[in-house]
């Protein structure tokens, strides 16, 4: 079946028990048995819930997995995930990392003996030489959060499998409509379903999504021993989201290109785009031969804090705030809000200055966009 198709009816076949074409919300914390030892599959909400399930059948169809596990939120599937190494390993991560991942790394999970080395995963040579005999997993957002680098994922998977070294693969800003890290060689994908999956900025989630039966059994393990699971309702509002996951993001898609073009040629006041679809990135040909779109996220160089706060002050459509993915347009300012906790010194470092502003351009008709931004940018 077609993408579209999967999104649609994968893992939301009609009730058996009504008939209704929407999947219920099992609201419930336990399910009766009929006797000892005998129920009809579900115990007890934390292991199992028939509204999760359906939503990670769901997902692992997408990205082309055979299984799926649903988190409350994607800090919890990543944490999960690290809670597949033990004391000791170390992991080479991406250098420009989402901060929340960054400050789990370094806040949290160093204090349980892990180690992380952080790379510019766009060099795989630099990757190379930050491997260790310890190493035993390789962690790379691509697209990454908020400069958007493009990592290859396909040398990325070789170079990691050569080392007997997992890779896994954050999807959240592309979702599995333009990439599917799986198909690319990558073992592990997650996600924040909070972003593009649910697309209505209404739910917090996360899933890990993944083909290993037997990494697949001790991550069931560790989702109902942890219990960092996402609950019935947030369950079903991701499959209402993903049902219109293919044509929001073709709309992003053609929205972000316009925007990005716009801002490049329009505006000699902004110093740099960061936008994958424009052929001046670094890795534009790369990104075209990896994904099938670029989706909406753009971040821009405004040239100062003064200059980035004149435009976010000043614009009147779109939306000052964290996250990203909803059809509504969202605009931020990474170094004081989702990179915060992100070392200034390092920020810098990646470009995350405090002049740059990161757009999630939503769905709505790209003119109106366009326009806002056009005059929230002559205030500077």
């Amino acid at each position: 079946m077609g993408f579209s198709t999967d999104a649609i009816h994968v893992g939301q076949e009609p009730d058996s028990a009504t008939g209704a074409i929407i999947v219920p919300i099992y609201q419930t914390s336990t399910f009766v048995q009929e006797e000892l030892g005998k129920h009809k599959g579900y115990e007890y909400a934390r292991t199992s819930n028939p509204t999760r399930a359906a939503l990670e059948r769901n997902l692992a169809a997408l990205e082309g997995a055979h299984f799926g596990f649903a988190f409350a939120s994607g800090m919890a599937a990543i944490n999960c995930l690290m809670s597949l190494l033990k004391s000791g390993d170390h992991v080479v991560a991406g250098h420009n990392l989402y901060g929340g991942s960054f400050r789990l790394f370094e806040r949290v999970l160093k204090d349980f003996g892990l180690t992380f080395t952080y790379s510019n995963t766009c060099q795989l040579e630099e990757v190379e030489r930050a491997i260790r005999p310890n190493t035993r997993l390789l962690f790379i957002e691509t697209p990454t959060n908020p400069i958007m680098e493009i990592t290859d994922i396909a040398s990325a998977a070789s170079l990691a499998h050569s080392r007997g070294i997992r890779l896994a693969v954050d999807n959240t800003f592309m979702s599995p409509y333009f990439q599917r890290p799986l198909a690319l060689g990558a073992d592990l994908v997650v996600h924040s379903t909070t972003k593009y999956l649910n697309g209505h900025s209404d739910g917090v989630g996360g899933a890990i999504l993944l083909n290993d039966a037997a990494l697949a059994d001790r991550l069931k393990f560790l989702q109902n021993a942890a219990g960092a699971v996402l609950g019935p309702f947030d369950s079903w509002l991701v499959l209402r989201g993903v049902k219109t996951l293919a044509v929001r993001m073709e709309q992003h898609n053609r929205n972000g290109l316009s925007v990005a073009q716009f801002l490049q040629r329009c505006h000699p006041k902004i110093k740099k785009v960061h936008y994958p679809g424009l052929p001046s990135h670094p890795q534009h040909e790369l990104a075209k031969r990896q994904m099938t779109g670029f989706g909406g996220m753009i971040s821009f160089e405004a040239g100062s804090l003064e200059n980035a706060r004149k435009v976010l002050k000043s614009v009147r459509l779109c939306s000052l705030a964290e996250s990203l993915g909803g059809v509504e347009t969202l605009i931020s300012h990474p170094a004081s809000m989702t990179h915060a906790s992100v070392p200034p010194e390092e920020r810098n470092h990646l470009g995350i200055t405090e002049g740059l502003v990161r757009i999630s351009v939503g769905i709505e008709e790209v003119e109106d966009i366009i326009a806002d931004l056009d005059q929230a940018l002559e205030k500077i």
